[in-house]
């Protein structure tokens, strides 16, 4: 496995928080949504962090290398670009699914809208190696992959999470980016021991540590990152220090933004969490959940905080597992889980019914979950929605999502809302000329066709829309 550079201790960098991030002292490193990153527009912001040394990390969210379907090429070549322009020493993405539906099944193709987990099962085991191999070829730096957190469970899973990826990195020669924030909701969630988990994870493949906020609810942990960070996540923080020198740590936010001051505590406790867990684990003892026990010895460490791995002596720099023809038993499983796949997404917004096997009241609550998470993105790729409808807007939104399940991105979602809403006949008033408007200008081409063929579209669209 290849030596990554240590990172440090850095901070998700998004747009509301970019000028406090810039100011903030002691940041190493951000991390930017990949998909949020135009490679021939740049951020300002994160420009200015480059020259000054600050290292950036493009993080993708929908690749779905934990879906059925091999990944798409042109998100892949898009997430390369982005490290390119970014000069990111890596990039990461997530263990899991993001669609499903399609060739496969038969099916119309579903959009999750959300990071939905895979089963640990050999199958998916199978495929998701296949999938990481292809992403690994096709970019030109290391991939790291993040575990998830969940609110339901697949059954009939084979392995616990900590084997499910030891044998991933072990087959790939993968990265792993690992949330302790995730093992602390799968833990409410789930039922899952943390500590087990790192005891099965091969920590000399960790390339970063994630450190996020939530909140609890009805006996469900929802992994918010718009909420302090809890002392367990610390704790878990801790107890993986006390293994190894993570080679960077970075604090998650992604809305609900406090004042600079508050984010820099948390960073302070994050740093003090790291140092005391390591300063433990050099004199042979530690702590974990409160009880005295004698820590795993931490593996050998590099001058960059990275496991030296004997099988990676003399390889080039940046040299990816190599990517092997499709086998029938390969195709086979991928068939397999792309209808369970298929199954489970359908039933979280499709309303179809939920599949043998799962907790039907997990399943609703994460069907709420999809449909809130969908309304607030819509509110915030389409801001002028929220505006023009202002209360009615959510429970219109939430109706909306019962039934009618994403097939494309948020923008695509917005304009079909919007569609939605004006067909069902809403009464003319202020509110839907003003919506009407909006969907016209935004549903043809940009700027608006003299051509007589689009002219005569968008007369009709008026027509239909009842205008």
């Amino acid at each position: 496995m290849q030596q990554l550079r240590r990172l440090g201790t850095g901070i998700g960098w998004r747009p509301e928080i970019a000028e406090a991030v810039e100011r903030m002292p002691g940041i190493d490193w951000v991390e930017a949504v990949a998909e949020n990153v135009c490679p021939g527009h740049v951020p300002e912001s994160l420009l200015r962090l480059r020259e000054r040394g600050v290292t950036v990390v493009p993080h993708g969210v929908s690749l779905g290398l934990g879906g059925a379907d091999r990944p798409d090429e042109s998100r892949l070549t898009a997430l390369a670009e982005r490290a390119e322009a970014l000069g990111s020493p890596l990039v990461t993405e997530h263990i899991a699914f993001v669609r499903a539906g399609g060739p496969l099944t038969a099916s119309p193709l579903l959009e999750a809208g959300h990071l939905l987990p895979v089963p640990r099962t050999r199958d998916a085991l199978d495929v998701l190696c296949a999938n990481v191999r292809a992403a690994q070829a096709a970019l030109p730096v290391p991939l790291a992959v993040e575990n998830i957190a969940a609110l339901i469970s697949w059954p009939g899973e084979e392995m616990t999470e900590g084997q499910f990826l030891y044998d991933l990195a072990d087959r790939t020669g993968v990265h792993l980016l690992i949330d302790v924030a995730n093992l602390h909701t799968n833990h409410v969630n789930r039922g899952e021991d943390p500590s087990k988990a790192l005891d099965e994870l091969p920590v000399e493949a960790i390339a970063y540590v994630h450190v996020a906020g939530g909140f609890e609810r009805d006996g469900v942990w929802h992994d918010s990152h718009a909420h302090p960070v809890p002392e367990p996540v610390l704790g878990i923080l801790a107890d993986l220090a006390s293994r190894v020198a993570p080679p960077g740590v970075l604090l998650e936010r992604d809305e609900n933004f406090p004042e600079p001051a508050e984010l820099e505590r948390e960073l302070a406790a994050i740093r003090r969490t790291v140092t005391r867990a390591r300063a433990r684990a050099t004199v042979g003892a530690g702590t974990r959940g409160g009880v005295a026990y004698a820590p795993t010895p931490p593996k050998a460490i590099t001058g960059d905080g990275v496991v030296p791995d004997a099988g990676t002596a003399g390889r080039p720099e940046h040299a990816a597992a190599p990517v092997e023809a499709p086998t029938g038993a390969e195709d086979a499983a991928r068939q397999r889980l792309a209808l369970a796949q298929a199954a489970l997404l359908s039933a979280l917004v499709a309303g179809t019914p939920a599949p043998e096997g799962f907790d039907r009241v997990r399943l609703g609550v994460q069907a709420r979950a999809l449909a809130a998470k969908r309304a607030d993105v819509v509110a915030k790729v389409a801001p002028e929605l929220p505006e023009i409808l202002a209360e009615v807007y959510r429970p219109a939104f939430l109706a909306y999502a019962q039934g009618h399940p994403m097939s494309g991105g948020y923008r695509r979602d917005a304009l079909d809302f919007a569609e939605h809403l004006l067909l069902a006949g809403l009464p003319e008033s202020a509110e839907t000329r003003l919506l009407r408007e909006w969907w016209l200008e935004r549903s043809g081409p940009a700027p608006l066709s003299r051509r007589p063929g689009a002219r005569l579209a968008r007369a009709t669209r008026r027509v239909l829309l009842g205008r």
